[in-house]
């Protein structure tokens, strides 16, 4: 496979107690992937790999303090592939809250978690409790983040179409790790739009694959530019935490 040149994601930072110390963040960063299916070709650690790479970028170019990702949350969607491993919306939640707290008795005051899995709905009501408790907390990135880096690489299929192990997906591991893209995604393309049934159902009767959108037009070139976009995009976000 061709791809430009790129850097492997880390997936768990390397500094030690005293490069935090030296950083004096108030703001940490808190990937949040999922273990899922994601077809045949993409790994089951596909949203924790994306959630890491975002993450990286953003510190790269921020004061923040990167965190370790949180690999399991809610994939119930996705149960009927082998690999899939789940935990509940209240488990998520609980963890979210008192790694905010432990990070706040360190004096680390601001939380933003780094969402990769669109199915960890309950992370909004986290980020919106905190914030009616008085704390600072956000969720990174959201659905317009995604678009206009999506836009900004020349992604062509839309985002709904694109639910899964699709064109967006794909290309960011191109990027990061194409060690784990495996063969098959040139053929694997399926769009499935109406899917209003997902929550009662699961994702099982919309495909066989597991794959909804064409990660067939998939190119390293643009999960670069989605990282680079999204990136710019987290200054918004960070403007916003510090001014509560």
């Amino acid at each position: 496979m061709d791809t430009p040149a790129h850097a492997a994601v880390r997936v768990l930072p390397t500094e030690t107690t005293g490069d935090t110390a030296e950083r004096k963040a108030t703001v940490a960063l808190l990937p949040v992937g999922s273990y899922e299916q994601h077809g045949p070709y993409l790994p089951l650690s596909t949203d924790t790999l994306i959630a890491c790479s975002v993450a990286e970028r953003v510190a790269a170019s921020y004061s923040v303090q990167p965190l370790p990702p949180l690999t399991f949350s809610c994939s119930q969607e996705h149960s009927d592939w082998p690999g899939t491993v789940s935990i509940t919306a209240a488990t998520l939640g609980a963890v979210v809250r008192d790694i905010a707290h432990s990070l706040r008795r360190a004096g680390v005051p601001g939380l933003v978690l780094v969402n990769g899995h669109g199915g960890n709905y309950v992370l909004r009501n986290v980020v919106q409790e905190a914030t009616a408790e008085g704390h600072r907390m956000a969720l990174f990135p959201v659905a317009a983040d995604w678009d206009e880096a999506a836009a900004a690489a020349g992604v062509e299929t839309p985002a709904r179409s694109d639910m899964h192990a699709g064109e967006l997906e794909t290309s960011i591991l191109m990027h990061t790790r194409p060690d784990c893209v495996r063969e098959g995604y040139e053929t694997a393309d399926h769009i499935s739009d109406d899917r209003r049934h997902l929550h009662a159902l699961g994702l099982g009767p919309y495909t066989g694959s597991g794959v909804v959108g064409r990660p067939s037009l998939a190119r390293a070139e643009k999960g670069d530019a989605v990282l680079a976009s999204l990136a710019d995009a987290f200054a918004g976000h960070l403007r916003a935490l510090e001014s509560r």
